[in-house]
């Protein structure tokens, strides 16, 4: 029953399709995950926001980013940012950082998501949310090779390191599309010293489908 219902679940998922310049592809996003940051996504695309957009930065063996800049790499206005929803997605059994998936890019600051988002082209582990264990303090808490004992939960709650990113949706057609863009050759674009691709990627237009 479980897994009918999650079909039920999946087939009432927003799709939002692409269409850009290397050929179109759609995604799917999970407001049962991440509720905020789909919603935050979605007015975007009703704002016509990503249309005229550029995939700015385009790294083969990890993810391409776009959805901030347009034609002449002039950075866009967003709205204020949306709180992180990382943990919370994975705990409701959201997606890793995997190939395909769709997720928000941000400055350090966790809380930092506006309209800018990515799509990894490779697994990264290390993108992903740390979970903290239950207990305040958390008796036992191993990152990167440490322990930590008896740690205030707040301090690793709060700990901007282990935020990752929030994934809230995943390419579900055109990915062949998504593989030719993270193989365009890059250089310098704008005043972004690397990883732009030398034929500008345009979004023409992100659109919500019924």
């Amino acid at each position: 029953m479980a897994s009918q219902a999650w079909a039920q679940g999946a087939g009432s998922a927003p799709k939002v399709k692409f269409a850009t310049s290397a050929g179109d592809f759609v995604v799917e996003v999970y407001p049962d995950k991440a509720p905020k940051t789909v919603e935050n996504f979605l007015q975007y695309v009703k704002d016509k926001h990503y249309d005229g957009t550029v995939f700015h930065r385009v790294i083969e063996n990890f993810m391409i980013q776009g959805g901030g800049f347009d034609a002449a790499y002039k950075q866009k206005p967003t709205r204020p940012p949306v709180a992180h929803e990382g943990r919370e997605a994975l705990a409701k059994g959201g997606d890793k950082n995997v190939v395909g998936t769709l997720a928000m890019a941000r400055t350090n600051d966790p809380h930092s998501a506006s309209a800018q988002f990515f799509i990894n082209v490779k697994d990264n582990d290390f993108l992903n949310p740390t979970p903290i264990p239950p207990g305040d303090p958390v008796p036992r808490f191993e990152y990167q090779g440490k322990v930590y004992e008896n740690t205030p939960r707040a301090q690793l709650v709060n700990a901007p390191q282990l935020f990752g990113y929030t994934v809230f949706g995943k390419v579900v057609s055109g990915m062949d599309v998504v593989n030719k863009i993270k193989a365009t050759p890059t250089g310098a674009g704008g005043p972004f010293p690397g990883d732009v691709p030398k034929t500008p990627i345009l979004i023409n237009s992100a659109t919500l489908l019924k």
